[in-house]
């Protein structure tokens, strides 16, 4: 049986672009992971990914998430309070293009609807555009959250296509 499944891509040109949502509380942490564990992001896309379908990196081994997260290029950051993971983002860095995507952004189901995503996106916005790209985009689809697509846009991000798959 096909679904449809509408996807949007989003993009933001400056940082001077952004509209940043306040920080919710003040035990907020943003780390960046550095050295990488890739143990960290698999946790995340299979907590995060469980209910929104995301698929394609379940049937990874450890080999192949160890290459992801070790490439240069792959940065991921976890949002914590009082050291209890909250969410994550994955920003890939592509050098060619000289843009950075926000390939992977969530939190952990416990932690919705306490404006902690918005918070987790400006963040993310913010730390996609330290290698100084020319754009910093991201796509969501209507498996995501259902406020993913209305905070890329509130936090200043335009659509600059959209598309309706078979899965």
């Amino acid at each position: 049986m096909n679904k449809k499944v509408d996807r949007n891509y989003l993009e933001i040109n400056s940082l001077n672009e952004l509209v940043e949502s306040n920080k919710p509380t003040n035990n907020l942490i943003l780390e960046l992971i550095d050295p990488p564990d890739f143990q960290l992001n698999k946790f995340f896309y299979k907590k995060v990914g469980k209910k929104h379908r995301w698929v394609d990196r379940l049937a990874w081994i450890d080999k192949q998430w160890i290459e992801y997260t070790s490439n240069e290029n792959v940065k991921t950051y976890v949002l914590k309070e009082n050291e209890g993971l909250i969410g994550y983002f994955e920003l890939i860095f592509h050098k060619k293009e000289n843009e950075t995507e926000i390939a992977y952004l969530g939190l952990l189901e416990e932690y919705h609807n306490k404006k902690l995503g918005s918070f987790l996106l400006s963040n993310a916005i913010k730390k996609s555009f330290i290698k100084k790209p020319k754009r910093v985009w991201v796509h969501t689809c209507s498996l995501d959250h259902k406020n993913a697509l209305s905070n890329y846009i509130s936090r200043g991000m335009k659509i600059f296509k959209k598309e309706t798959i078979s899965i």
